[in-house]
């Protein structure tokens, strides 16, 4: 009986949780209207492309999927 006893004291001094302090995102190093810095990526078929190879000749549009294919 003393360890039901003791185990109904633990759960009643328990704490609710508390969320984590919301940290600040970072400033961005680029700014709108900023050039993009160069960078090369594999495309789907393997052949690495760079955004070097389409300045001046074709407008490019980047779309980021964070959780694309992770199962999240």
């Amino acid at each position: 009986m003393l360890l039901a006893f003791s185990g109904a004291l633990t759960a009643q001094e328990k704490k609710p949780e508390t969320k984590p302090a919301a940290v600040a995102p970072a400033e961005p190093k680029i700014k709108v209207g900023d050039e993009a810095p160069d960078f090369s990526l594999l495309d789907s078929s393997g052949k690495v492309v760079s955004l070097h190879d389409f300045k001046g000749k074709k407008n490019v549009a980047l779309g980021f999927y964070v959780f694309a294919f992770t199962g999240g």
